[in-house]
């Protein structure tokens, strides 16, 4: 949980240049769900790195300056060890972790540890969002899960991914849980857009079912949501990330270079880092001592920077701010939900 010294530490390193702000560890490829815009849970795998492995590998992160790890997978509550994993990685960074809403609820005492629990939940409509999630009675696992975090005090955040089969509701779902005291992350429909074998992590091919058709009324979105922003911040999208996908939307322009393997990067279950999971794996993160700061990941940071090919929302937020005076600006963002989360304690 965010603690004064927890918040001090995270500060100072904030101030140090040219160190990666965030990381996502995607420690399990395994998955309870079917979600229909995914394919891990037709392509699982039962490799993962051991408990004292991860632990290494949180000891390597915090050395080399990262103040942000969110734990992914997968479901990363499947692995029987996400208890010590969460707790560890807990008292050295803003730790963020993952459900898709079916074991939260029975995960409550080691999400404790964790400063924030993001849920991920689709639709208000019951039989939409278990439509999407694959599972019939998901949308009540969901909320159920959620309920309970925020009853106990843990700072849970929903998460929806907006596509074209929710687009349209998105402004209500936000003030739906705003007005509960219950923050709202966005993420974008994504797909692997380099259709190769090797990436990091694959989540599968291009749905048409998702894909945002409605470019007009995304743009709209983003207006609203824009102007929400301005009187709630249980929005915990940046402003600056707003306009940016509103660009997309509106004339298809990018506002930022990737600062994928600077800002940020991504792990995979075996340890693997890439820029991020659409790009092929390009060292263990036992590796990452002695080759972050070397020529070859130099020359992959000038390739990343170039790469225009997908719009994936977390990248774009921590590309747009990515330096000291943007990891700041997250810094002030992130005390800023916390102060959202102590006003709204039940």
């Amino acid at each position: 949980m965010i603690t004064f010294n927890k918040a001090l530490r995270v500060i100072s390193r904030a101030l140090t240049p040219n160190k990666p702000y965030h990381v996502q560890w995607m420690i399990t490829r395994k998955c309870n769900y079917r979600c229909r815009g995914c394919n891990v849970w037709r392509e699982q795998d039962e490799e993962e790195l051991s408990t004292e492995e991860i632990k290494r590998g949180l000891d390597i992160l915090r050395k080399i300056g990262v103040l942000e790890v969110t734990i992914s997978g997968g479901n990363p509550l499947l692995r029987p060890d996400i208890d010590e994993i969460i707790e560890y990685a807990s008292r050295f960074f803003i730790t963020t972790v993952y459900d898709n809403g079916s074991m939260a609820g029975k995960k409550v005492e080691a999400l404790r540890n964790a400063d924030f629990v993001a849920i991920s939940i689709d639709s208000l409509n019951p039989e939409k969002h278990d439509y999407i999630k694959g599972v019939k009675g998901a949308w009540k696992e969901a909320m159920a899960s959620i309920e309970k975090l925020h009853e106990e005090g843990i700072n849970v955040v929903v998460s929806p991914t907006i596509s074209q089969l929710n687009l349209h509701e998105i402004a209500d779902f936000t003030r739906y849980f705003v007005n509960k005291g219950i923050p709202v992350w966005y993420c974008l429909y994504s797909y692997d857009v380099m259709q190769s074998s090797d990436e990091l992590f694959s989540i599968g091919k291009e749905d048409e079912e998702f894909l945002i058709r409605d470019r007009k009324f995304m743009v709209e979105l983003c207006d609203l949501l824009l102007e929400m922003k301005k009187k709630n911040s249980g929005i915990l999208m940046t402003t600056k990330t707003l306009k940016a996908i509103r660009n997309i939307y509106s004339s298809n322009k990018r506002t930022w270079k990737c600062h994928a393997l600077r800002s940020f990067f991504m792990i995979n279950h075996r340890g693997e880092v890439s820029g991020c999971h659409l790009q092929k794996p390009v060292a263990s993160i036992f590796d990452l001592p002695k080759l972050w700061n070397s020529e070859k990941f130099n020359e992959l940071r000038k390739r990343y920077s170039k790469c225009e090919k997908c719009a994936y929302l977390c990248y774009i937020f921590y590309s747009l701010h990515g330096s000291v005076i943007g990891n700041l600006q997250i810094a002030k963002d992130r005390w800023r939900s916390a102060k959202f989360f102590l006003r709204h304690k039940p």
